[in-house]
């Protein structure tokens, strides 16, 4: 059921521009509750990546999700002391770039899947 419902997608949108501004990194899309905004067009892996962070966003109920990824990131940057290499230390997002090539991802996601990526250094899936 939660599994069939997609983001609404903004393409073309200054929102990540603005976002940029302020982030530690360049943002290219963001997901943010029901909308995923990006600099231009999305390519099918961009949607699907983003679509894996509204999935997340979903099971967590939306404000948990962004408190943890502030966390995991939090915990990147006292590791790296750099604000784009924390940004790999994201749960959320290994689980991201990990399933964003895969086109039955989204379809075949286990429920809470960014769990195993807690701690996981390379973002590889330990299965």
């Amino acid at each position: 059921m939660l599994k069939s419902l997609k983001p609404i997608m903004v393409e073309n949108s200054r929102i990540p521009v603005w976002l940029s501004k302020i982030a530690p990194i360049n943002i290219y899309a963001i997901s943010l509750g029901p909308w995923v905004f990006c600099r231009s067009f999305m390519s099918d892996v961009t949607k699907r990546h983003e679509t894996i962070h509204f999935q997340q966003q979903l099971e967590l109920l939306f404000l948990p999700f962004y408190v943890l990824y502030g966390f995991f990131w939090l915990v990147g940057y006292v590791k790296t002391r750099n604000g784009q290499d924390a940004y790999h230390f994201i749960a959320f997002e290994k689980e991201a770039n990990a399933g964003e090539i895969d086109e039955t991802y989204l379809e075949n996601r286990k429920r809470y899947s960014w769990i195993k990526y807690i701690g996981n250094k390379d973002g590889l899936d330990n299965d």
